[in-house]
């Protein structure tokens, strides 16, 4: 089975290398490696050429474009039917090509979920995982994929419409993917198809990931996944605000007197625990669980200033 990867890129001087070399060393060779620079402005695009000069069959161009219209583009531009997407800031393992291909030989495959691996230098990083992505022992029948690891047929892309390129989007896989289940293309899930994605390095930078992540969640304006149901992304997005909403109902009331402050406290106890607990359930480390209270509040204001950004089109 011959098969195109399809990335594209932006900017990402210091980790396409790693990208490139885990691609080239794949344990299946791809029959092209099909690169979109979206304009970069540093030395991306020279980084890719140094490759194309040892590897003939990376193919690369540079237009200044979205992710999502630089991803489509790609996939216009490869030959093969078979088509494995990934991002910059990922490094695929050695036998994701491999794994990934696999369930297409059914014939009966249209999308694979290929899964990554959440990689964090510190505390801080490993815990932001809970918050970003799906954990290992949250891997089910129901996964859907991200653009750090699937593949699909050029047909099943055609019959969504390929990726939405509505302005500087994010979360475009998200858009995919609700189009392609209402559409009842079939799904294989493989857990061992695995890239490794790096952590954001700071609360800033994970912050506006959350925030990016939600404004574009509600810009596509689905309410009710077939596949999520309650835990659709916009429904999750509303019960942050009803928590936040109550909190500031408790505290108008203990300012009038009418409820404990007392109980406040212990309200917010809970809820910073509960925090702790659920990174302390990951990784049974209370040194990364440690974490869970700051980033929770940090994506939760994510959360609601890109809900609200989203909602009023800013």
């Amino acid at each position: 089975m011959n098969i195109s990867i399809c990335i594209t890129v932006f900017n990402e001087e210091g980790t396409i290398s790693a990208l490139l070399d885990s691609l080239v060393g794949q344990s299946k060779k791809a029959d092209e490696i099909v690169i979109v620079d979206g304009g970069s402005t540093d030395s991306t695009l020279e980084i890719i050429r140094h490759f194309q000069k040892k590897y003939p069959y990376i193919k690369a161009i540079s237009e200044k474009c979205s992710r999502a219209r630089g991803r489509n583009l790609s996939v216009e531009l490869a030959k093969n039917e078979t088509i494995a997407i990934t991002d910059g800031g990922c490094v695929a393992d050695k036998d994701w090509l491999k794994n990934i291909s696999e369930p297409f030989k059914t014939g009966v495959i249209d999308i694979v979920a290929g899964f990554y691996k959440m990689f964090g230098k510190n505390s801080m990083q490993k815990a932001e995982a809970v918050f970003l992505g799906v954990t290992p022992r949250k891997f089910n029948h129901k996964f859907l994929p991200s653009t750090r690891s699937m593949a699909f047929t050029k047909k099943a892309w055609e019959e969504v419409g390929g990726f939405p390129e509505s302005g500087v989007n994010s979360a475009e896989d998200t858009d995919f993917n609700y189009k392609a289940v209402k559409l009842g293309l079939k799904y294989s899930r493989v857990k061992n198809a695995t890239v490794e994605w790096g952590m954001p390095n700071s609360l800033r930078e994970f912050g506006f990931k959350i925030y990016e992540y939600a404004k574009w969640d509600i810009k596509y304006g689905i309410w009710w996944h077939p596949v999520q149901g309650l835990r659709s992304h916009n429904i999750k997005a509303l019960s942050v605000f009803a928590r936040y909403v109550l909190g500031f109902l408790l505290l108008t009331l203990g300012l009038i007197g009418s409820v404990s402050p007392a109980f406040i406290l212990i309200l917010l106890f809970f809820y910073l625990f509960w925090a702790y607990r659920k990174i302390y359930l990951e990784f049974g480390d209370w040194k990364i669980a440690f974490w869970g209270p700051p980033l929770q509040i940090t994506s939760d204001m994510g959360v609601m200033g890109g809900f609200l950004a989203g909602l009023f089109n800013l």
